[in-house]
Order: structure tokens, then C-alpha cells, then sequence
């Protein structure tokens, strides 16, 4: 079944030149192989409706003959195909198409379309530890100095990788200009892409002498410290991210370091979001009559807590500002929940008491 060319570049048939050019961009662009999440069978398709299409002549032929076109197919030792390209070569692509009708370059086309591929500047590795901390400490912030061993720039040669009191030379590879430029040839004209220099590494210079150290790279695995300041309020198993404190690499930008925080569990407080919250055991006489109870905050400073008469255990009490600070919004609360304790057993005055509460209905 013949193919429908216009219908492969979405055009009327009676688009003009210009149209079914804008069209096909527009489709090569979508479909290139090179790009990221191209269809090389798309691809070839739309370029072949635009071989076609795109040359006013093999377009009158086409809108008269269909695809069967007139002059035969030559075989494969002439460098053309059969079917539908019967009569042409497609090793004209890369000066432009020949045979009479309106030619034009498509090395300009796609040059519009792709451009160059620029090189990207190279990154370090990203790394991650897990560091555990007292209750206190992720409620009130602390700072932690930890000993890593990482790819890190070299102390010797502060990362240029050249031997102290040597000179850098220009790199013959790249002439200088820390990239590679690469032409490849394709039945669709020259594409030109750009790398990293492997033998400068992006820097464009070379180390008349080798650092010995790290042999001319500027990084090498070293013991490093790394402070990390965490912050107040910090929950378990939040991230921290320390950029720039990851993996370095020369010429480019070191990797981040990612910092898992595990809080210890306390034995009297826990966290319920802003504010802290903690059981206080209560005698029943104090919880009937009301007390004053002394305990000792999270901050480690005594608190005096009233607790009023007949206060019934699910009640809780709050004093105000002695939780989990909040940065610009202050402190959150700190939540009491009573717990009143039973003797274990009553004396013969304590029971007659308590049996008189009851004949009052208490």
C-alpha cells in the first residue's frame, strides 16, 4: 500500500514549500534518534516523505505516480533504493538534492533544528551517611563534626595537578579550549557534537609535571571532616543536604553530601509535631486535693506544674512555650498527661476513708 507522504508531515496537499519545510522541522526535531526519547522509525519516515516532498519535482512526479516513480529502482551496488526512492540517490543529501528541481541543504536545516551539542561541565558524585542523635539534640540543634573518606580535591596541588612550583601547558588535544568537537556523517547531512576533553579534563591545560600525589588528576580519596549543623526541631529520618560537601571532580562542581538523621527515643518526652509530650505520675490524693509538682524539663530547668483538684487523667495540662522551637514562630507547648497511681495496698484508716467516699456516692 502506497504511503501517504503528506499525511506523514501532517500537511494539505496543497501546502506550500515552505509549509511542508516548517512541518518537517518540526517532526525531525520530535523524532531525532539523538534526543532524548526520539523514534528512529519516525524519523526515517518523515524524512522520507520529506525527500520527496520537499523537491518540487519528485513532488509532481509523486503527486502523478504515486510512489511508484518513473526510471526504476536501481540496486544497491548504485547506492540507491528500491520502492519508493526508485530513481534517485540518497547520497545527494549532503550537498543538497540534485535532478533538476529547487535544491536546498539540509545540513542548514537540521543545523537550525539541533544546533551543536554543547558539553556539559562534569559533576562529582553525590554520597550519602546516616547520623544518630540524642532526643535533646534534634529538638534543640546541635553541630557534628564526622571524619568521611571521600574523592576530594588535592591538598598538595590544590586540584590543578600539577607538581608544586610547576607551570600548566596548554592541552594539545583541545588546543586549549577544555572540549572536543566530533563531526559525524549521516545520510541526513553533518551533525557535530562537543565533549569533555579526556586528556585535560575540561580545563584546557595540562601539567608540565604530574602532581605526585594524585598523579595529575587534582582529586584523590582522602580522610576529610565535615561539620553539620542541625537544625532545631529536626525529625527522624529527615534529609539534610550539605551541597558542594559531596564527591569532587576536576574542572567541575563537587557532589552534595546527604545527611539521614535517626533521633534516639527518650525515656519520659516524644515528639507530636511542634510540641512535646510526656506522661507525669500523680499520687490519688494529689490528683482529688491538687499538688504542685517539680519536674524536670527537657532543657534540663525545673518546672513547677500546678496541678488543680479533682483533675481527671484523660485532662491534660499545657504550659505554654516549652516545646519544640519553631524558629520565627517561637516554641510549641508542652503537653502533660496525667497518670494517677493506686496504692498497692491501704491501711485500716486509708480504707475506712475510702469507704466513706463511698457512701457519699463518690
Amino acid at each position: 500500500m502506497a504511503k501517504d507522504y503528506y499525511n506523514v508531515l501532517g500537511v494539505d496537499k496543497k501546502a506550500s514549500q515552505d509549509d511542508i519545510k516548517k512541518a518537517f522541522r518540526k517532526l525531525a526535531h520530535k523524532y531525532h534518534p539523538d534526543k532524548s526519547g526520539g523514534d528512529e522509525a519516525k524519523f526515517k519516515e518523515v524524512s522520507e516523505a520529506y525527500a520527496v516532498l520537499g523537491d518540487e519535482k519528485k513532488r509532481r512526479e509523486y503527486d502523478t505516480y504515486g510512489q511508484a516513480f518513473p526510471g526504476g529502482a536501481p540496486g544497491a551496488g548504485q547506492g540507491g533504493f528500491g520502492g519508493p526512492f526508485g530513481g534517485f540517490d540518497f547520497s545527494q543529501f549532503q550537498q543538497g538534492f540534485g535532478g533538476g528541481g529547487a535544491e536546498f541543504d539540509m545540513g542548514d536545516i537540521f543545523g537550525d533544528i539541533f544546533g551543536t551539542r554543547q558539553a556539559r561541565a562534569p559533576r562529582g558524585r553525590d554520597i550519602s551517611i546516616d547520623l544518630e542523635i540524642p532526643f535533646k539534640d534534634s529538638t534543640f540543634g546541635t553541630e557534628r563534626t564526622v571524619l568521611l573518606a571521600k574523592v576530594s580535591a588535592c591538598l598538595t596541588c590544590h586540584g590543578s595537578g600539577a607538581k608544586p612550583g610547576t607551570e600548566l601547558e596548554t592541552c594539545k588535544a583541545c588546543n586549549g579550549t577544555g572540549k572536543i568537537h566530533e563531526v559525524r556523517n549521516s545520510i541526513l547531512g553533518q551533525f557535530t557534537s562537543t565533549r569533555i576533553c579526556t586528556v585535560c579534563e575540561g580545563t584546557g591545560k595540562v601539567p608540565k609535571e604530574k602532581c605526585l600525589d594524585c598523579k595529575g588528576h587534582g582529586v584523590l580519596r582522602r580522610q576529610e571532616e565535615i561539620t553539620i549543623s542541625v537544625p532545631a526541631g529536626i525529625d527522624d529520618g529527615e534529609m539534610i543536604r550539605l551541597a558542594g560537601q559531596g564527591e569532587a571532580v576536576k574542572a567541575g562542581q563537587a557532589g552534595d553530601l546527604y545527611v539521614k538523621i535517626h533521633v534516639q527515643p527518650h525515656p519520659v518526652f516524644r515528639r507530636d509535631g511542634p510540641n512535646l509530650v510526656m506522661e507525669l505520675p500523680v499520687k490519688l490524693t494529689d490528683a482529688l486535693l491538687g499538688t504542685t509538682a517539680s519536674i524536670e524539663a527537657l532543657d534540663d530547668k525545673t518546672l513547677e506544674v500546678k496541678i488543680p483538684p479533682m483533675k481527671r487523667a484523660e485532662e491534660l495540662l499545657r504550659v505554654r512555650g516549652k516545646g519544640v522551637p519553631q524558629g520565627r514562630h517561637g516554641h510549641g507547648d508542652l503537653i502533660i498527661r496525667l497518670e494517677v497511681a493506686l496504692p498497692h495496698k491501704l491501711s485500716g484508716k486509708a480504707k475506712k476513708s475510702v469507704e466513706d467516699l463511698r457512701d457519699e456516692g463518690l
